[in-house]
């Protein structure tokens, strides 16, 4: 059952901007931190010359008289009943307690201003993003399928700041947020959270949601926002993935089944696992990468170039290296071919 912070979460999308830095309550902590040396020192000089001061009460200055005329004199407050009378305490109270009463001061209202204005910055900087964000890329679930689709879109060469994580546990998108990428807190299967993902300007929308049922929503939301833009999905059951075909998604992948056959393929034959799994782990060994058709290889087969080809796509058909169309190249294929990242 949802708890009444998720519930919130979903309502009222939060937006995470990657921002380094001391946490607000350690810069609270050192101020005040700063402000009791501030008054202990104080203490520490009055009671020291504590002959120099006079107390209306009863004449003498105790260390709790001290501590009273510290806390009064350095927040301004100054009722009077201790007073200076000695030339050496109103020199000290001259030349160091006055500073420290406006040291005091700036440092309690910095705290406050640091506050408003770290607010105001958030908010500007949040302003900025959403007018100036386009052609990103919206990762709607960071769990593990979220996180190994974003690792393997950066080894890519994509940016980490025109990645926008969605997820409806603020944990999960404060480690987004830390990791480089802008987060947002809020179910994805509302228009209002994708919104705030300005998904209607972005050029791919990958679904990474633990349930099928919602990776459906998210997609009909998703491509009703935004028409134009690629959308892969993932499903644990084969089954749904006419649904999520029907919803919108451009390309979706069975995670399940995809494992199982890969389990599959590791007890028969453990050495075409061990490339399986390489090819899928980009950045790290054997990488299969599309590329345009160059000039020189227009009508040529697809066995003539340099790199070992697996396929191509032409006119959105994708065609095997051993199909009669793979004989004579055209301008405008995508070849699928592989290549190696080791040194």
């Amino acid at each position: 059952m949802p708890s009444i912070d998720d519930a919130d979460a979903a309502r009222r999308p939060l937006v995470l901007l990657p921002s380094p830095g001391q946490g607000p309550l350690r810069a609270v902590a050192r101020r005040v931190g700063i402000a009791l040396l501030l008054m202990f020192a104080v203490v520490a000089v009055v009671y020291a010359d504590r002959g120099g001061y006079r107390d209306g009460s009863d004449g003498t200055v105790s260390l709790l008289d001290a501590f009273y005329y510290a806390s009064v004199t350095i927040s301004t407050t100054g009722y009077g009943d201790i007073t200076p009378v000695s030339a050496g305490a109103r020199l000290v109270n001259i030349v160091f307690i006055t500073p420290v009463r406006v040291l005091f001061l700036i440092v309690l209202v910095g705290t406050t201003l640091e506050v408003l204005a770290e607010r105001t910055r958030d908010d500007w900087r949040k302003s900025r993003w959403r007018a100036q964000v386009r052609d990103h890329i919206v990762v709607a679930g960071y769990g593990t399928k979220g996180r190994s689709a974003i690792k393997t879109l950066l080894s890519s060469g994509v940016e980490p700041g025109s990645i926008v994580v969605v997820d409806p546990d603020p944990r999960v998108v404060a480690e987004a947020a830390e990791a480089g990428f802008v987060g947002i807190v809020g179910d994805a299967t509302r228009s209002s959270v994708l919104k705030q993902a300005s998904v209607h300007r972005a050029r791919e929308i990958v679904v990474a949601s633990a349930r099928d049922d919602t990776a459906v929503l998210i997609t009909l939301t998703a491509r009703q926002l935004n028409p134009h833009a690629g959308i892969q999905a993932s499903v644990r059951e084969s089954e749904n993935v006419p649904l999520l075909r029907q919803s919108g998604a451009d390309r979706v992948v069975t995670s399940s089944e995809a494992a199982g056959r890969l389990l599959g393929v590791s007890s028969t034959q453990p050495s075409v696992s061990q490339v399986i799994e390489d090819l899928l782990d980009q950045g790290s060994g054997l990488d299969l990468v599309e590329r345009e058709v160059r000039p020189e290889e227009v009508g040529g087969p697809l066995g003539a170039v340099r790199e070992p080809a697996l396929a191509l796509v032409r006119d959105g058909r994708m065609l095997p290296f051993d199909d009669a169309g793979c004989g004579a190249l055209e301008p405008g294929d995508l070849l699928i071919v592989v290549r190696s990242s080791r040194k």
